[in-house]
């Protein structure tokens, strides 16, 4: 016996050795198709923010944004049709003889030199090239002077080069491209992630115009239209709009909770902050401090404020290729720190507007002293409940976490992108999820029962309330969503009267304490199936149900698709409804929250009027509801009745 272990020891340890033949070197597409995480993030299809379709899209439209912020070209025309996107700028043209070498030779690009593009987004000569080895069909075009040069490739293989020509078009570049569905999976461009990012574009550069699909996007005002555009409630005085040399900001505050922020690099939106953002935060406060001659604890002075802050930087340097956190500490290779540079600006053009508006000034003053007794006020509850979270999440009773999270300094952006915590309702859908899930970026916690109203209630009572209180410790976000640990946070209830009640409880709560975790794309409800439809002959002869040939099970979301299976399977046709996330077994479960997860972003915008949303759904006007519900009750049958 010792003998056999040995020697499978010995073939083990052989096995386990590599040569020189295993050693591989991958050419550049290959490279970028095998690892698409380390340039894009993560993948998706499409329905977040995030996804990588958009990434490629971002990618492009920044060399287009370059062109325009050194001065060349005021329109850029993007259009998007069947999935295969257009981006036409206006600008000076790719220089000709490099059009193939731009969209296929890694670490090659105009940006190196700082004189041709200053203070630019891309800088290592790469993004272009991932939209190219990542698309099916890529061209790009480029005319200078009444010359064109354009190439096309597919999946990084150049397949068509022509010679340049005449031609008399106006200068600029054309890239056109079509994401590969071999990895973007069913993927499909969305207008409610592509108008805002155009629209960030706009803003961040007065004067351009973004022409989509023949819609117009274009601002006067910088950061003011932004924070106009992006606000939920009414400021609490005019916003406050300063602008310098390579900075621009726009503050204000509201009656909310938390803090609202907005940051930008060379046009880029970092939206996981970074230096820049630290600085602005760090001498806002310190400014408003030295203006009132007062004590204030920074966290008082920010507690409702909504911002915005845009900087022009020399080089920058980003902690991912994706951009969306900034970790230069200079302006450039000759400038100040960036601390020092935004810290003398706020001090400066700050302080020079509260004492030339002092009624503003009033007003934050005012605003800070009632952060300052709330906080006061609740400093012995929010102490104990914060030991109590500790406690409880130190004994695992309420959540099980996942190895990755958001905020973790080291590890795959992909994988931090990934990161997700569902919060489920009660302790069966809490084991089926908890036995199939992702270990490595899928957390669960556990709700117990229905939580509480909080429309209309104080900090206070949230601290006082368990589950909240220990949801909150989870998710890291006391102290605001900068320490956020999971990317998605994930509400899963089951799909009956409870659960949506369930879910618009949970929602509520995001909404009156934690609006910027709403905003910035983090809460999503997920999707799971109302139906199973299946083969039942099929079934029985497999000797378990639970073994149905996936082409004979159809798990079906609405009714629309209910029909539609049993339209295909016929007389066959076994319907299940499902009334729980408990009654799905672990292993159906597998599909529900893998990689074709189907979830619904949570958004809030300007228009959505939520105040009053909140006010007639979540409040104290019992009878006005009933009474609301019961005139647009509608029966559909004998047995069912919606809403």
């Amino acid at each position: 016996m010792i003998e056999e272990v040995e020697l499978d020891a010995a073939k083990a340890a052989v096995a386990a050795n590599y040569y020189e033949d295993d050693i591989r070197t991958l050419d550049w597409k290959e490279h970028i198709r095998r690892r698409p995480g380390m340039y894009i993030g993560k993948l998706g299809d499409g329905t977040n923010s995030d996804d990588g379709i958009y990434v490629l899209l971002k990618e492009v439209l920044d060399n287009a944004i370059d062109e325009f912020m050194m001065g060349f070209g005021k329109q850029i025309d993007v259009t998007i049709e069947d999935g295969t996107v257009s981006v036409r700028d206006f600008g000076r043209g790719v220089p000709l003889g490099k059009v193939v070498d731009v969209a296929s030779k890694m670490n090659t690009g105009g940006k190196y030199d700082s004189k041709a593009f200053k203070k630019s987004v891309g800088l290592n000569g790469v993004g272009i090239k991932a939209v190219n080895a990542l698309s099916t069909f890529f061209e790009i075009q480029s005319v200078r002077d009444g010359e064109l040069k354009h190439a096309i490739f597919s999946k990084g293989e150049l397949t068509e080069e022509t010679p340049v020509e005449s031609t008399d078009m106006p200068n600029g570049t054309l890239v056109r491209f079509t994401p590969d569905p071999s990895i973007f999976r069913d993927y499909l461009y969305r207008d409610e992630f592509i108008e805002p990012l155009l629209k960030n574009y706009t803003f961040l550069n007065t004067g351009l115009n973004i022409v989509y699909n023949g819609r117009r996007f274009h601002s006067r005002n910088g950061l003011l239209d932004l924070l106009r555009e992006n606000m939920t409630k009414e400021p609490l005085y005019p916003i406050i709009h300063l602008q310098g040399a390579d900075i621009e900001v726009a503050i204000t505050h509201a009656n909310q909770y938390g803090e609202e922020y907005y940051s930008f690099v060379n046009g880029q939106h970092t939206t996981q902050g970074g230096t820049h953002l630290s600085a602005f935060k760090e001498a806002v406060s310190r400014t408003l401090k030295d203006f009132f001659g007062r004590n204030f604890e920074y966290s008082d002075i920010r507690n409702g404020i909504i911002a915005a802050v845009a900087v022009k930087v020399e080089e920058p340097v980003f902690e991912s290729q994706t951009k969306t956190k900034l970790g230069s500490r200079d302006m450039g290779p000759d400038g100040p720190t960036i601390a020092k540079f935004i810290g003398d600006f706020i001090k400066k053009e700050l302080d020079n507007y509260l004492h030339r508006n002092l009624e503003v000034a009033d007003i934050i003053l005012k605003k800070v002293q009632e952060s300052e007794r709330d906080r006061k006020a609740m400093a012995g509850i929010t102490k104990k409940a914060r030991e109590k979270a500790k406690q409880v999440n130190l004994h695992n009773k309420k959540l099980l976490d996942c190895r990755v999270h958001l905020n973790d300094v080291k590890g795959d952006d992909a994988l931090k992108l990934a990161s997700s915590i569902f919060i489920t309702e009660g302790d069966s859908a809490a084991g089926s999820i908890t036995k199939i899930r992702d270990v490595a970026t899928q957390a669960v916690f556990s709700l117990r029962g229905k939580p509480l109203n909080t429309f209309g209630v104080t900090q206070k009572v949230l601290y006082e309330n368990d589950e909240f209180n220990l949801l909150q410790a989870a998710l890291n976000i006391e102290e605001g969503i900068d320490g956020l640990r999971y990317n998605n946070v994930i509400i899963a209830t089951d799909a009956d009267v409870d659960g949506m009640h369930i879910r618009l409880l949970m929602i509520t709560f995001f909404l009156q304490f934690f609006p910027d975790l709403i905003k910035k794309g983090h809460v999503y409800v997920l999707q799971t199936p109302l139906f199973r439809v299946r083969n039942k002959k099929t079934s029985k002869r497999s000797g378990s149900r639970s073994k149905s040939p996936a082409d004979d099970t159809v798990y079906c979301y609405s009714d629309e698709e209910r029909v539609a299976a049993i339209n295909r399977l016929g007389a066959n046709a076994e319907i299940t409804r499902f009334k729980g996330l408990g009654e799905i077994s672990p292993e159906e479960f597998r599909a529900f929250i893998g990689p074709d997860m189907r979830v619904d972003r949570v958004t809030l915008r300007k228009e959505d009027a939520v105040a009053e949303l909140l006010e007639f759904y979540m409040g104290k006007n019992t009878m006005e509801r009933q009474s609301f519900i019961i005139d647009n009750l509608v029966v559909e049958d004998d047995t069912e009745i919606a809403i």
